[in-house]
């Protein structure tokens, strides 16, 4: 067992979880990562490997067939995934934010209808809110569903979805104007739409088309698309909670949720890539001696190694404050902000003790090198981040004078 990222108390079925996450990446992960990132292929043996251990349900209540486990035990899961490659943890992200949304504000019908079967994995979430022209400004969303009768007719454009092509549910926020006068705030007047479709690209249900993967630099393997609606009908009683304009407040409280995540898998990639530097550092030699015993390295290895410690424990408190009930935006921005950050860092040192064969395919820390930035934009940028985090503590120490 790794001396670096432990966790107190655990209980047995946590540790016994995680063990076996752990065991799985090492025999059925690491070992071809970086072949199938290469080919930008879809893991599906992984996937199907994850779902025979159940954890496309971890956080599902067991009444819906699911194991029922805290934010902490899937984001210790996620952080062991991402150890063994970003991509994955990233499948599982999407899937849960949905699950989670689901289950702290789906109508009962809406429970019951989804929540055993993404529990058993027969159906794969992905949610979208950014647009084209947005990035992370939720508020300027231009997609809009208007109603006729008992449907709603959704138009606009969505970008950057993970899961895009392989999801069968998609949540979708858009702008809902019925019920919700002009002047209203923007956030005010935006709904989560529960739309299901078949896996798969082109025209995927009459009026949803999902174009093509985008090619990117790294995070490859799992599908990230667009999202087009042209005419696209939707039950009224697929509308997130039966209430309109409270999509806004879903998302956030989902997403606060994705935070942790990205959090988690900035940990991951940062533990995998120390795991590299301080193997590779103990193998190479230069000047009569491996480069470990050099103290420039060595300084490296402890600014890494630290590094990877403090987010992880940023990463748990963050996790246990959101099971507390808690408020955790604070915390899931600084966990966020600060794992994705040292993650680069980390990955960066990594590289740099590499030397020249960093730079190579044929070693693994050219393929975190890649995917290391992706967690800098994802869940929001560190700009956002730090944003969040300074509005919450002005109002944690407001001055009274």
């Amino acid at each position: 067992m790794a001396r670096l990222a432990q966790t107190s108390g655990l209980t047995d079925v946590q540790r016994e979880i995680l063990s076996t996450v752990r065991d799985f990446v090492d025999k059925e992960i690491i070992p071809v990562a970086t072949e199938l990132e290469h080919r930008d292929e879809y893991p599906q043996q992984i996937v199907d490997g994850l779902r025979e251990l159940g954890l496309f349900g971890l956080m599902i209540p067991e009444e819906y067939g699911g194991l029922g486990e805290s934010l902490l035990t899937y984001a210790l899961c996620v952080e062991e995934i991402a150890r063994g490659w970003m991509s994955v943890s990233g499948i599982i992200n999407t899937h849960f934010i949905v699950a989670y949304m689901l289950k702290q504000h789906g109508t009962q019908e809406q429970r019951d209808h989804f929540l055993p079967r993404m529990a058993a994995g027969d159906i794969r979430g992905a949610f979208s809110m950014s647009e084209p022209g947005l990035g992370s400004d939720v508020s300027a969303i231009t997609s809009k569903a208007v109603k006729e009768g008992d449907e709603y007719v959704l138009n606009g454009q969505k970008m950057w979805l993970t899961n895009g092509g392989t999801s069968s549910l998609v949540a979708v926020l858009v702008r809902s104007d019925e019920g919700h006068p002009e002047g209203t705030a923007p956030h005010k007047s935006m709904t989560t739409f529960l739309v299901e479709k078949e896996p798969g690209f082109g025209e995927v249900r009459p009026g949803l088309t999902i174009p093509g993967k985008i090619d990117k630099m790294g995070y490859k393997g799992v599908d990230t698309t667009e999202l087009i609606m042209d005419g696209l009908r939707v039950p009224a009683d697929r509308v997130l909670g039966g209430v309109t304009g409270r999509g806004f407040y879903q998302m956030m409280d989902g997403v606060e949720v994705g935070r942790v995540n990205v959090a988690a898998r900035g940990c991951g990639v940062a533990q995998r890539a120390f795991e590299l530097g301080v193997q590779y550092a103990q193998q190479r030699h230069t000047f009569g001696k491996p480069i470990a015993e050099h103290q420039a390295i060595q300084f490296k290895l402890a600014e890494m190694a630290t590094k990877v410690e403090a987010a992880h424990a940023m990463m748990v408190n963050a996790a246990r404050k959101k099971d507390s009930g808690e408020r955790n935006d604070l915390e899931a921005g600084m966990a966020k902000y600060l794992a994705s950050e040292y993650c680069k860092e980390v990955v960066e040192d990594a590289f740099r003790i590499h030397g020249g064969y960093g730079f190579s395919k044929e070693y693994e820390i050219e393929r975190l090198y890649r995917e290391a930035p992706m967690l800098l934009i994802g869940e929001g940028t560190a700009e956002i981040q730090k944003m969040i985090i300074g509005r919450r503590l002005l109002e944690e120490y407001r001055f009274q004078g």
